[in-house]
């Protein structure tokens, strides 16, 4: 034992407190808050958001005389709708002026039953914002906005589910509505481009 070991003043057992993890808790925050972040960003991205489940991306061609497009299924907001539409690729009908819905054409289907419901609906979509209508007011259609609309019928305003969206081509719009105004009914043809 040291010399004067014995002089030094015994001291009691005292509890050690905690030091408070305030490193850990900061780098926790910034962790959540970084993924956070980065969710939302996956999110906001429209080329990311519309793949069904993150798994595959589908491109549809859209092609009108010499007119050609590229659109992308809404898969995420308008599944069922996407999966109906998916069954009849590749499909081809008359395209023709629509009446009351301002610059818009239209493929009457008349009481063809899809199954479907209301599904991401709107009565104004935007142009090159395409829409189906499963019935019930007026027949079944698809609606291809090319300018200004407010989706409509001789009972009054729609909705139709939005479920694809011309991403490539849209400067084109115009003369497509050009064309079913002033020279009549145009095939247009819908195929499957790509999968992946």
């Amino acid at each position: 034992m040291l010399s004067g070991a014995k002089n030094l003043p015994k001291v009691k057992n005292r509890q050690t407190r905690p030091i408070p993890e305030v490193r850990t808790a900061t780098t926790s925050f910034l962790l959540v808050s970084a993924t956070f972040r980065i969710a939302i960003a996956i999110c906001d991205n429209p080329d990311v958001k519309d793949w069904h489940y993150f798994r595959r991306k589908i491109v549809i061609r859209i092609i009108m005389g010499d007119l050609a497009f590229r659109a992308r299924l809404e898969a995420a907001a308008a599944p069922k709708t996407v999966a109906v539409f998916e069954a009849l690729l590749p499909y081809e009908q008359p395209l023709i002026q629509a009446r009351w819905s301002g610059e818009a054409a239209w493929v009457p289907l008349g009481d063809l039953d899809l199954g479907l419901a209301t599904e991401n609906a709107t009565s104004y979509p935007s142009p090159g914002e395409i829409l189906l209508y499963p019935g019930g007011f007026s027949e079944t259609e698809i609606l291809v906005p090319y300018g200004r609309t407010c989706f409509a019928s001789t009972l009054g305003q729609l909705a139709g589910n939005h479920f694809l969206t011309i991403i490539e081509g849209n400067e084109r719009l115009p003369e497509l509505g050009r064309r079913v105004t002033w020279e009549g009914a145009q095939t247009i043809r819908f195929e499957r481009e790509s999968a992946s």
